[in-house]
């Protein structure tokens, strides 16, 4: 099983990118996601240094709040 987490596009340089969430910035590969118009605000999943699909800010809240609730359960 893997994990993706979503984060936000803060710059641009080429292929590559700084993404940002929840005050952690990390080096993000754009390199599988070529044929799309990406810009600084938008979002995307992010599973080992790759940015893996594009999708929209209320999916990245959502997946943000999934997150929130599995940790909060005490198991």
């Amino acid at each position: 099983m893997c994990l993706a987490v979503p984060m936000e596009i803060a710059t641009i340089d080429g292929f590559n990118c700084i993404c940002q969430a929840r005050g952690i910035e990390r080096d993000v590969s754009l390199f599988m996601l070529q044929g799309e118009d990406l810009q600084p605000g938008d979002h995307v999943l992010v599973h080992v240094g790759y940015a893996i699909q594009k999708v929209s800010e209320s999916e990245a809240i959502a997946s943000w709040q999934l997150f929130d609730e599995m940790l909060a359960t005490d198991a």
